[in-house]
C-alpha cells in the first residue's frame, strides 16, 4: 500500500497519541520554515477519529510560549504525554533546550509549566551535543521516563508531576550492532514503548538513516540490537513513534510524498506494525 500523507500540508517528526479514543498528532511545522533549514518556529496539530479522514487543528504553540526562549528560536520534534489530568507537550527548542508546557485539553491553549526549560545544555550534567527529540515513557509503575539526543541516546526519570527531572541524566548503550556495518550507529528520534514486557528502542541511525530497534527487560537498558523497522528514505532525516488504535500498532514516520516535497519539505504518514511469534518486529516496506 502507497503511503500517504495525513495533510496536502508538509510536516515532520510526529508524536501520535490516542486521547480518548482519538488519534492527534502534533508535528514539526514543514510548511512554513525557509526550505533550506528545518527553522519553523510553531508547532502543528493533527487529529482523527479513524485514520483515515484527518482534521488541521492548526499551528497551536509558539516557541514564544516560552518566555526564556529567543522568538525566533527552531521549533523541532516535538513530545506530548498524558498524567494526572494534564497533556504535557515536550518542546526542544533553539537545538539546546527541551520545555515543557501544559494544557486541560489535548488541543490547548498549552502554556509554559515552569518558568525555565526542563532540559538546557548548558545548566544539566550530561544534556549533550543537541538535548532534542524529546520522547516519553509512563511504564506500568508509573514511573515516567524522557528520552532525548542526538548521537548519543540520553535518559533520565521525570518526577509524577511531568514538569521536573529526577536523577542524573543517563547515557543508553546499545550492544550488537553489526561489526560489518558501520552505518549501524545511534543517529537521533529515540523512542521507547513496551510490550509483552520487553521495551523495544526504535531510533535512526543518522542522516539519511534507517529505522532500527534494539530490546531490553528494563527502561534504562542495556539494549541490544535486533533489525531493521524502516529502510532508508529519499530525504535526510528519519523520524517514527509507535502506538496502538483499534487493536493495530501503527508505525508513523515522516517521507517525501507531497509534490515540491524534500529533505526540509517533509510528510507525516503511517503504516501497520507487526511482530513475530517471537516478539521481533517486522520491517516496515513501503
Amino acid at each position: 500500500m502507497a503511503a500517504e500523507p495525513i495533510s496536502p500540508r508538509f510536516n515532520a517528526d510526529p508524536s501520535p497519541h490516542v486521547f480518548d479514543g482519538k488519534v492527534y498528532v502534533y508535528a514539526t511545522n514543514d510548511q512554513d520554515n525557509s526550505g533550506k533549514y528545518w527553522d519553523s518556529t510553531d508547532w502543528r496539530l493533527f487529529s482523527s477519529n479513524d485514520l483515515k479522514t484527518w482534521a488541521d487543528e492548526g499551528s497551536f504553540l509558539s516557541v514564544t510560549v516560552f518566555k526564556w526562549a529567543k522568538p525566533d528560536a527552531k521549533a523541532w520534534a516535538p513530545e506530548a504525554a498524558y498524567r494526572n489530568g494534564k497533556y504535557y507537550f515536550y518542546a526542544p527548542v533553539g537545538g539546546d533546550k527541551i520545555g515543557v508546557a501544559v494544557s486541560d485539553h489535548p488541543k490547548g491553549p498549552f502554556i509554559d509549566a515552569r518558568s525555565d526549560a526542563l532540559v538546557d545544555k548548558a545548566r544539566d550534567a550530561n544534556a549533550g551535543a543537541e538535548p532534542i527529540d524529546p520522547a516519553v515513557l509512563i511504564d506500568d509503575d508509573g514511573q515516567a521516563y524522557l528520552l532525548f539526543g542526538t548521537r548519543v541516546p540520553k535518559i533520565v526519570r521525570l518526577k509524577a508531576n511531568m514538569i521536573e527531572t529526577e536523577g542524573p541524566i543517563l547515557d543508553i548503550a546499545i550492544e550488537g550492532f553489526p561489526a560489518d556495518d558501520a552505518k549501524k550507529k545511534y543517529g537521533e528520534a529515540p523512542y521507547l514503548h513496551k510490550r509483552d514486557g520487553i521495551y523495544y528502542f526504535t531510533f535512526s541511525t543518522g542522516w539519511p538513516g534507517q529505522i532500527v530497534y534494539a530490546t531490553a527487560a528494563t527502561p534504562l537498558g542495556p539494549f541490544t540490537y535486533r533489525g531493521v523497522v524502516l529502510d532508508y528514505l529519499e530525504i535526510n532525516t528519519n523520524h517514527q513513534a509507535i502506538i496502538d488504535f483499534q487493536g493495530q500498532p501503527w508505525l508513523f514516520y515522516h517521507d517525501k510524498l507531497l509534490e515540491g516535497g524534500g529533505s526540509y519539505k517533509r510528510s507525516i504518514t503511517f503504516a501497520p506494525l507487526s511482530y513475530s511469534e517471537g516478539g521481533a518486529m517486522v520491517e516496515v516496506r513501503k
